[in-house]
Protein backbone atom coordinates (compact mmCIF):
# COMPACT_ATOMS: atom_id res chain seq x y z
CA UNK A 1 0.00 0.00 0.00
CA UNK A 2 1.16 3.56 -0.76
CA UNK A 3 1.29 6.12 2.05
CA UNK A 4 -0.20 9.61 1.59
CA UNK A 5 3.11 11.15 0.47
CA UNK A 6 3.67 8.46 -2.12
CA UNK A 7 0.09 8.81 -3.32
CA UNK A 8 0.58 12.57 -3.65
CA UNK A 9 3.71 12.01 -5.72
CA UNK A 10 1.88 9.59 -7.99
CA UNK A 11 -0.96 12.09 -8.40
CA UNK A 12 1.39 14.93 -9.30
CA UNK A 13 3.20 12.73 -11.81
CA UNK A 14 -0.10 11.77 -13.40
CA UNK A 15 -1.08 15.43 -13.58
CA UNK A 16 2.20 16.36 -15.22
CA UNK A 17 1.64 13.70 -17.86
CA UNK A 18 -1.94 14.84 -18.34
CA UNK A 19 -0.67 18.34 -19.05
CA UNK A 20 0.91 16.99 -22.22
CA UNK A 21 -2.28 15.26 -23.38
CA UNK A 22 -5.06 16.57 -25.55
CA UNK A 23 -8.62 17.22 -24.46
CA UNK A 24 -10.29 14.12 -25.96
CA UNK A 25 -13.36 16.10 -27.03
CA UNK A 26 -11.83 19.25 -28.48
CA UNK A 27 -8.30 18.02 -29.22
CA UNK A 28 -6.85 21.02 -27.37
CA UNK A 29 -3.61 20.80 -25.42
CA UNK A 30 -4.52 21.37 -21.75
CA UNK A 31 -1.97 22.42 -19.14
CA UNK A 32 -2.77 21.42 -15.58
CA UNK A 33 -1.84 23.33 -12.43
CA UNK A 34 -2.40 22.73 -8.74
CA UNK A 35 -4.42 25.95 -8.40
CA UNK A 36 -5.65 28.76 -10.65
CA UNK A 37 -6.63 32.24 -9.44
CA UNK A 38 -8.79 34.48 -11.66
CA UNK A 39 -10.33 37.85 -10.86
CA UNK A 40 -11.90 40.90 -12.45
CA UNK A 41 -13.51 39.13 -15.39
CA UNK A 42 -16.29 41.76 -15.44
CA UNK A 43 -18.81 39.58 -17.26
CA UNK A 44 -21.75 41.76 -18.24
CA UNK A 45 -19.47 44.66 -19.23
CA UNK A 46 -18.64 45.37 -22.85
CA UNK A 47 -14.95 45.46 -22.03
CA UNK A 48 -14.87 41.85 -20.83
CA UNK A 49 -12.58 39.65 -22.93
CA UNK A 50 -14.93 36.66 -22.87
CA UNK A 51 -13.62 34.97 -26.03
CA UNK A 52 -10.03 35.15 -24.81
CA UNK A 53 -11.14 33.97 -21.36
CA UNK A 54 -12.86 30.96 -22.93
CA UNK A 55 -9.63 30.21 -24.77
CA UNK A 56 -7.77 30.38 -21.45
CA UNK A 57 -10.23 28.04 -19.72
CA UNK A 58 -9.99 25.54 -22.58
CA UNK A 59 -6.19 25.41 -22.39
CA UNK A 60 -5.74 25.48 -18.60
CA UNK A 61 -7.09 23.37 -15.76
CA UNK A 62 -6.49 22.89 -12.03
CA UNK A 63 -7.57 20.89 -9.01
CA UNK A 64 -8.74 24.11 -7.36
CA UNK A 65 -9.97 27.34 -8.98
CA UNK A 66 -10.40 30.58 -7.05
CA UNK A 67 -12.62 33.30 -8.54
CA UNK A 68 -11.27 36.32 -6.69
CA UNK A 69 -14.05 38.85 -7.17
CA UNK A 70 -15.61 41.08 -9.83
CA UNK A 71 -16.52 38.00 -11.83
CA UNK A 72 -19.85 39.56 -12.82
CA UNK A 73 -20.08 43.34 -13.22
CA UNK A 74 -23.27 44.19 -11.37
CA UNK A 75 -22.53 47.92 -11.64
CA UNK A 76 -22.70 47.73 -15.44
CA UNK A 77 -25.72 45.43 -15.52
CA UNK A 78 -27.71 47.82 -13.32
CA UNK A 79 -27.27 50.52 -15.96
CA UNK A 80 -28.23 48.31 -18.90
CA UNK A 81 -28.40 44.60 -19.63
CA UNK A 82 -25.51 43.23 -21.67
CA UNK A 83 -25.00 39.47 -21.62
CA UNK A 84 -23.86 37.99 -24.95
CA UNK A 85 -23.53 34.25 -25.53
CA UNK A 86 -19.77 34.31 -24.90
CA UNK A 87 -20.35 35.55 -21.34
CA UNK A 88 -22.82 32.74 -20.74
CA UNK A 89 -20.31 30.27 -22.20
CA UNK A 90 -17.71 31.39 -19.63
CA UNK A 91 -20.12 30.68 -16.77
CA UNK A 92 -20.98 27.28 -18.24
CA UNK A 93 -17.29 26.46 -18.67
CA UNK A 94 -16.57 27.25 -15.01
CA UNK A 95 -19.56 25.17 -13.88
CA UNK A 96 -18.36 22.33 -16.09
CA UNK A 97 -14.96 22.41 -14.37
CA UNK A 98 -16.77 22.10 -11.02
CA UNK A 99 -18.83 19.15 -12.30
CA UNK A 100 -15.65 17.43 -13.50
CA UNK A 101 -14.17 17.60 -9.99
CA UNK A 102 -12.41 20.95 -9.64
CA UNK A 103 -12.95 22.69 -6.31
CA UNK A 104 -14.26 26.12 -7.39
CA UNK A 105 -14.29 28.85 -4.73
CA UNK A 106 -15.93 32.21 -5.41
CA UNK A 107 -14.79 35.24 -3.36
CA UNK A 108 -17.04 38.18 -4.42
CA UNK A 109 -15.72 41.71 -4.95
CA UNK A 110 -17.29 45.17 -5.06
CA UNK A 111 -18.70 44.86 -8.60
CA UNK A 112 -20.43 41.60 -7.66
CA UNK A 113 -21.08 42.50 -4.02
CA UNK A 114 -24.64 41.14 -4.35
CA UNK A 115 -23.06 37.65 -4.13
CA UNK A 116 -21.83 38.43 -0.61
CA UNK A 117 -25.40 37.84 0.55
CA UNK A 118 -24.91 34.18 -0.37
CA UNK A 119 -21.63 33.41 1.42
CA UNK A 120 -21.61 29.94 2.90
CA UNK A 121 -23.79 28.55 0.11
CA UNK A 122 -22.91 26.29 -2.81
CA UNK A 123 -24.28 26.80 -6.32
CA UNK A 124 -23.64 24.14 -8.95
CA UNK A 125 -20.48 23.04 -7.15
CA UNK A 126 -19.23 26.62 -6.70
CA UNK A 127 -18.62 27.56 -3.05
CA UNK A 128 -19.27 31.22 -2.17
CA UNK A 129 -17.11 32.65 0.65
CA UNK A 130 -16.21 36.11 1.93
CA UNK A 131 -12.50 35.23 1.95
CA UNK A 132 -10.42 32.06 2.03
CA UNK A 133 -7.19 30.72 3.47
CA UNK A 134 -5.30 28.76 0.84
CA UNK A 135 -2.48 26.38 1.77
CA UNK A 136 0.16 26.07 -0.94
CA UNK A 137 1.98 22.88 -1.84
CA UNK A 138 5.06 24.09 0.07
CA UNK A 139 3.08 24.86 3.23
CA UNK A 140 2.43 28.60 2.99
CA UNK A 141 -0.91 29.98 4.17
CA UNK A 142 -2.27 32.66 1.82
CA UNK A 143 -5.22 34.95 2.48
CA UNK A 144 -7.44 35.07 -0.63
CA UNK A 145 -9.59 38.21 -0.78
CA UNK A 146 -10.74 40.56 -3.54
CA UNK A 147 -9.23 43.63 -1.89
CA UNK A 148 -11.91 46.33 -2.27
CA UNK A 149 -12.19 46.34 1.53
CA UNK A 150 -8.81 48.09 1.57
CA UNK A 151 -9.63 50.66 -1.13
CA UNK A 152 -10.40 53.91 0.70
CA UNK A 153 -12.28 55.31 -2.31
CA UNK A 154 -14.66 52.32 -2.48
CA UNK A 155 -15.13 52.37 1.30
CA UNK A 156 -15.53 56.10 1.89
CA UNK A 157 -16.54 57.77 -1.39
CA UNK A 158 -18.67 55.39 -3.44
CA UNK A 159 -19.80 58.17 -5.79
CA UNK A 160 -16.16 58.75 -6.69
CA UNK A 161 -15.67 55.01 -7.20
CA UNK A 162 -18.63 55.00 -9.63
CA UNK A 163 -17.19 58.00 -11.48
CA UNK A 164 -13.78 56.36 -11.67
CA UNK A 165 -15.44 53.21 -13.00
CA UNK A 166 -17.12 55.26 -15.76
CA UNK A 167 -13.80 56.90 -16.66
CA UNK A 168 -12.14 53.48 -16.78
CA UNK A 169 -14.84 52.19 -19.14
CA UNK A 170 -14.27 55.19 -21.39
CA UNK A 171 -10.54 54.44 -21.45
CA UNK A 172 -11.33 50.81 -22.41
CA UNK A 173 -13.44 51.98 -25.37
CA UNK A 174 -10.67 54.31 -26.56
CA UNK A 175 -8.14 51.54 -26.05
CA UNK A 176 -10.23 49.08 -28.12
CA UNK A 177 -10.38 51.35 -31.18
CA UNK A 178 -6.74 52.34 -30.78
CA UNK A 179 -5.65 48.70 -30.79
CA UNK A 180 -7.79 47.89 -33.82
CA UNK A 181 -5.80 50.54 -35.68
CA UNK A 182 -2.53 49.08 -34.35
CA UNK A 183 -3.51 45.61 -35.61
CA UNK A 184 -4.15 47.03 -39.09
CA UNK A 185 -0.49 48.08 -39.14
CA UNK A 186 0.72 44.78 -37.67
CA UNK A 187 1.59 46.29 -34.29
CA UNK A 188 0.91 44.39 -31.03
CA UNK A 189 -1.54 45.17 -28.23
CA UNK A 190 -0.90 48.18 -25.97
CA UNK A 191 -2.91 49.16 -22.89
CA UNK A 192 -3.59 52.85 -22.32
CA UNK A 193 -4.85 52.50 -18.75
CA UNK A 194 -2.06 50.08 -17.78
CA UNK A 195 0.46 52.63 -19.07
CA UNK A 196 -1.27 55.41 -17.14
CA UNK A 197 -1.26 53.38 -13.92
CA UNK A 198 2.51 53.13 -14.06
CA UNK A 199 3.16 56.70 -15.24
CA UNK A 200 0.67 58.90 -13.39
CA UNK A 201 1.98 59.72 -9.91
CA UNK A 202 -1.36 59.46 -8.10
CA UNK A 203 -2.12 56.09 -9.70
CA UNK A 204 1.32 54.77 -8.72
CA UNK A 205 0.78 56.00 -5.16
CA UNK A 206 -2.67 54.38 -5.02
CA UNK A 207 -1.28 51.03 -6.14
CA UNK A 208 1.53 51.27 -3.58
CA UNK A 209 -0.88 52.18 -0.77
CA UNK A 210 -3.21 49.33 -1.72
CA UNK A 211 -0.39 46.79 -1.81
CA UNK A 212 0.93 47.92 1.57
CA UNK A 213 -2.55 47.75 3.10
CA UNK A 214 -2.98 44.15 1.93
CA UNK A 215 0.50 43.21 3.18
CA UNK A 216 -0.35 44.77 6.56
CA UNK A 217 -3.50 42.65 6.68
CA UNK A 218 -1.37 39.55 6.07
CA UNK A 219 0.83 40.63 8.99
CA UNK A 220 -2.23 41.23 11.19
CA UNK A 221 -3.67 37.80 10.39
CA UNK A 222 -0.27 36.12 10.79
CA UNK A 223 -0.39 34.44 7.36
CA UNK A 224 2.41 34.07 4.84
CA UNK A 225 0.88 36.28 2.18
CA UNK A 226 -2.16 37.51 0.32
CA UNK A 227 -3.71 36.84 -3.09
CA UNK A 228 -6.06 39.56 -4.34
CA UNK A 229 -7.40 41.38 -7.38
CA UNK A 230 -9.34 44.67 -7.62
CA UNK A 231 -6.70 47.04 -9.04
CA UNK A 232 -6.12 45.24 -12.37
CA UNK A 233 -2.38 45.11 -11.89
CA UNK A 234 -0.85 41.61 -11.86
CA UNK A 235 2.30 41.19 -9.81
CA UNK A 236 4.13 38.87 -7.44
CA UNK A 237 6.39 40.52 -4.88
CA UNK A 238 7.42 40.54 -1.23
CA UNK A 239 6.13 43.43 0.92
CA UNK A 240 6.75 43.74 4.67
CA UNK A 241 8.12 40.21 4.59
CA UNK A 242 4.83 38.87 3.17
CA UNK A 243 4.17 37.46 -0.30
CA UNK A 244 1.85 39.78 -2.21
CA UNK A 245 0.16 38.30 -5.29
CA UNK A 246 -2.28 40.18 -7.50
CA UNK A 247 -4.17 38.29 -10.20
CA UNK A 248 -4.62 41.27 -12.53
CA UNK A 249 -7.73 41.16 -14.72
CA UNK A 250 -9.34 39.75 -17.85
CA UNK A 251 -10.38 43.08 -19.33
CA UNK A 252 -7.06 44.52 -20.51
CA UNK A 253 -4.01 42.58 -19.40
CA UNK A 254 -5.83 39.21 -19.45
CA UNK A 255 -3.79 37.65 -16.65
CA UNK A 256 -4.25 34.88 -14.12
CA UNK A 257 -2.13 33.36 -11.37
CA UNK A 258 -1.15 29.69 -11.42
CA UNK A 259 0.24 27.69 -8.51
CA UNK A 260 2.55 24.90 -9.64
CA UNK A 261 2.91 21.53 -7.92
CA UNK A 262 5.93 22.75 -5.95
CA UNK A 263 3.95 25.71 -4.56
CA UNK A 264 5.50 28.54 -6.56
CA UNK A 265 3.28 31.10 -8.28
CA UNK A 266 3.41 32.30 -11.88
CA UNK A 267 1.62 35.09 -13.74
CA UNK A 268 -0.04 33.72 -16.87
CA UNK A 269 -0.30 36.50 -19.46
CA UNK A 270 -2.85 35.06 -21.85
CA UNK A 271 -2.99 38.01 -24.25
CA UNK A 272 0.66 37.33 -25.06
CA UNK A 273 0.32 33.53 -25.00
CA UNK A 274 -2.64 33.52 -27.39
CA UNK A 275 -0.89 35.92 -29.78
CA UNK A 276 2.26 33.77 -29.78
CA UNK A 277 0.20 30.62 -30.38
CA UNK A 278 -1.65 32.25 -33.29
CA UNK A 279 1.64 33.46 -34.80
CA UNK A 280 3.09 29.94 -34.53
CA UNK A 281 -0.04 28.44 -36.14
CA UNK A 282 0.15 30.98 -38.98
CA UNK A 283 3.81 30.09 -39.53
CA UNK A 284 2.89 26.40 -39.67
CA UNK A 285 0.17 27.10 -42.24
CA UNK A 286 2.63 29.00 -44.39
CA UNK A 287 5.18 26.20 -44.04
CA UNK A 288 2.55 23.65 -45.14
CA UNK A 289 1.88 25.49 -48.39
CA UNK A 290 3.33 23.77 -51.49
CA UNK A 291 6.55 25.26 -52.80
CA UNK A 292 6.08 27.42 -55.91
CA UNK A 293 6.94 25.69 -59.16
CA UNK A 294 9.95 26.81 -61.07
CA UNK A 295 9.14 28.90 -64.15
CA UNK A 296 9.35 27.04 -67.44
CA UNK A 297 12.45 27.72 -69.52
Amino acid sequence: MLDSNAMGKVTRTAQAKAAQLLDPVNEIAVKRYRTLFLSDLHLGARGAQAELLLDFLKHNDADKVYLVGDIVDGWRLRNGWYWPQAHNDVVQKLLRKARKGAHVIYVPGNHDEFARDYTGLNFGGVEVVDHALHETADGKTMLVIHGDQFDIVVRNARWLAFFGDWAYDFAIVVNTWFNRARRMFGVGYWSLSAWAKLKVKNAVNFIGDFENALASEAVRRDVDGVICGHIHHATIKTIQGKLYVNTGDFVESCTAIAEHDDGHFEILRWQTTAAEREAAAAAQRVKALPAPRAAAA
